[in-house]
């Protein structure tokens, strides 16, 4: 599994807007797709956004479309999540994921812990 590197986030209140990233140590097959998942306290692992490494595909989840961004700077081995018109029900854990395509997409184990305060 490829070791990827997560920052970003935090606390903000609703309305507002925090951005990821997701760095990888180098370009390899399985960092063809790169993305974020999260997960609330109680439920589900669910998909947010992925990105391909040309940029010329993008992947939102519904719930995050037009407030959500995912963009990639390959000279950086980088992967951005512009989030923005944060819900407090979008307080949850971010994972960096990582694969050679959206369905065998791995996340980190440990993930980012984002509030958004009402």
């Amino acid at each position: 599994q490829v070791q990827l590197a997560e920052s970003g986030g935090g606390l903000v209140q609703a309305g507002g807007s925090l951005r990821l990233s997701c760095a990888a140590p180098v370009r390899t097959f399985s960092t063809r797709y790169m993305g974020w998942f999260r997960q609330a306290p109680g439920k589900e692992r669910e998909f947010v956004a992925a990105i391909n490494w040309s940029s010329t595909s993008t992947n939102l989840a519904d719930p995050v479309k037009g407030r959500f961004t995912i963009t990639r700077d390959n000279a950086k081995n980088t992967v951005y999540l512009q989030m923005n018109s944060l819900k407090p029900e979008e307080t949850t854990v971010y994972y960096c994921a990582a694969g050679a395509d959206i369905s065998t997409m791995r996340t980190r184990d440990q993930g980012t812990q984002d509030t958004v305060s009402s």
